[in-house]
């Protein structure tokens, strides 16, 4: 059933985008600030859920390439810029923001475009040494949304330490 993935999309989608709402009406200089997290500052954080968006959707393309509107959603997701490495500038900051938004609508066209079959599909992998070589696509959908919460845990941790009010970890009844 494909409704769950729909809705860990949906859930993906408004939680980032409070940690965004949140990270744009903070100082440039304190998203950039060093925070002992191993992706260093805040920013560094969000670049890496983005990037995890990516790659890990990009691992879906071969095996869901008999399914067109998969395809689309996912080339959508393909096409969302990256952010460099190391400190970014204020205007990067804001196309990394840009960019996490547009990669989260094109997860949300992907999981509606899945089919009930499509969720047992292998997708390969190259990490886990090579055992198992594969694992199905529903799997790789909740390791996204399982990569996404921990990482929204990290900044969840800074803001409280910063003493920032943030509260996106419950799933709202308008995500049905």
């Amino acid at each position: 059933m494909t409704k769950p993935y729909i809705i860990f999309a949906r859930y993906n989608a408004e939680a980032n985008s409070k940690i965004i709402e949140i990270l744009r009406n903070l100082p440039h200089a304190e998203r950039e600030k060093e925070r002992g997290s191993f992706y260093g500052s805040l920013s560094g954080i969000v670049r890496h859920i983005l990037g995890g968006s990516c790659y890990i959707s990009g691992l879906f393309t071969k095996a869901l390439s008999g399914n067109a509107a998969a395809s689309d959603a996912l080339a959508v997701i393909a096409a969302v810029p990256h952010a460099p490495e190391g400190v970014l500038t204020d205007e990067q900051w804001q196309e990394t923001a840009t960019s996490i938004g547009a990669a989260d609508s094109g997860y949300i066209a992907l999981t509606k475009a899945l089919r009930n079959d499509d969720l047992d599909l292998p997708i390969k992998l190259d990490w886990y040494g090579g055992k198992p070589d594969a694992v199905p696509l529903w799997f790789m959908l909740q390791q996204l949304t399982a990569h996404h919460t921990h990482h929204r845990g990290q900044i969840s941790q800074i803001f409280d330490e910063l003493k920032i009010d943030n509260d996106y970890s419950g799933m709202s009844p308008s995500l049905l």
